[in-house]
C-alpha cells in the first residue's frame, strides 16, 4: 500500500488493537466477521468503489456501511468498517486488502490470549515448508476447478488435530479465498504478522545440522543486536546449504561467512 492507504490501514490497527485490548471484546469471533466483510466487499466491487469514493463524505459511507452491516455482523465489526471507510484510499483494493489483515490479526490476537501465538507461527511456517514440498499438496489447494468445501475438509483432515485452532482458520481461509495470490505469499505475510503481533521480526535459519540450543541463543541474540528488534527464528535443516548456514531476515540474506561472524558477535556479547 501506498501514500494515504498506508496511513488508513496503520490507523485501523491502532483502533484494533485498542478494542482487542478489552478483555471482553472476543477476537476470535470478531475475525470471523471481518473475514465475512472482506469476502462480501472483494465479491460486490461496485459496492466496494463507493465505499471509498473520495468524491463522498467520509460520514456518509460510515452511515452507508452501518445499514448494510448491522444487521449482519457485531457492532464492534461495523465501528471498524465505518472507521476504514471514513478514510481516504490509493485504490479500492486497499480496503478489502486491510479488512482482510485486520481479521487476521484480530485471530492472532486470540491465540496470544489463548497462549498459543509462537505454535501459530511455528505451524505456518512449518505448514509452508510441507507445501513448497509436495506438488501434489500445493495443487490440490490452489486448483481453481475445486470447491472451497472439498479444499476446506483437506485442510481439516492435514491440521484439524495437529495444530492451533488459529492456524487452522488462517489457513483455511487463505487457501478457500486467496484474492489472486500465490499460496506461498499469503502464508509469508500470515507469519510476518504473528511475528509483529509479539513485536519480533522472523530470521528463516537454514542450516546444514541441527543448531543446539546455546547456538540458536547466541544467533538469536547477535541478530536481535544487528537489527534492533527480539528476534524469532524459524529453523530449518538442509545438508546441502551453502558455507553450513542461511539466514533470511526480509529480503536480506545472510550467508556463510556473514553468519559467521554474526556467530562471533554472539560469542562476544556472552563472554
Amino acid at each position: 500500500m501506498n501514500g494515504a492507504s498506508r496511513e488508513a490501514l496503520a490507523a485501523a490497527r491502532e483502533r484494533l488493537d485498542a478494542l482487542t485490548d478489552s478483555t471482553s471484546v472476543d477476537a476470535g469471533s470478531l475475525a470471523d466477521e471481518l473475514a465475512a466483510v472482506t469476502a462480501l466487499l472483494h465479491r460486490e466491487v461496485s459496492l466496494r468503489r463507493v465505499l471509498t469514493d473520495p468524491s463522498q463524505s467520509g460520514e456518509a459511507k460510515a452511515e452507508l456501511a452501518q445499514r448494510l452491516l448491522g444487521s449482519q455482523v457485531g457492532g464492534q465489526a461495523v465501528d471498524l468498517v465505518s472507521g476504514l471507510v471514513r478514510s481516504r484510499w490509493s485504490q479500492s483494493r486497499d480496503l478489502v486488502d486491510a479488512l482482510e489483515q485486520l481479521a487476521a490479526l484480530a485471530d492472532l490476537t486470540a491465540a496470544q490470549k489463548a497462549g498459543t501465538l509462537d505454535s501459530v507461527e511455528d505451524e505456518l511456517f512449518r505448514f509452508g515448508r510441507i507445501v513448497s514440498s509436495s506438488t501434489a499438496l500445493r495443487a490440490a489447494l490452489t486448483d481453481r476447478k475445486a470447491p472451497a468445501s472439498a479444499k476446506g475438509e483437506l485442510l481439516r483432515s492435514l491440521l484439524g488435530s495437529r495444530t492451533a485452532a488459529t492456524t487452522e482458520r488462517l489457513v483455511t481461509r487463505l487457501v478457500t479465498a486467496p484474492r489472486g495470490r500465490s499460496l506461498e505469499a499469503g502464508l509469508e505475510s500470515l507469519s510476518k504478522l504473528a511475528a509483529e503481533r509479539r513485536n519480533r521480526m522472523v530470521a528463516v535459519v537454514t542450516s546444514a545440522v541441527p543448531l543446539s540450543d546455546p547456538q540458536k541463543q547466541r544467533l538469536g541474540a547477535a541478530l536481535a543486536k544487528l537489527y534492533g528488534r527480539t528476534m524469532h527464528l524459524n529453523l530449518d535443516v538442509d545438508p546441502e546449504v551453502l558455507g553450513g548456514i542461511r539466514v533470511q531476515v526480509g529480503d536480506e540474506v545472510i550467508n556463510g561467512s556473514i553468519a559467521d561472524r554474526i556467530e562471533d558477535a554472539g560469542r562476544r556479547m556472552a563472554s
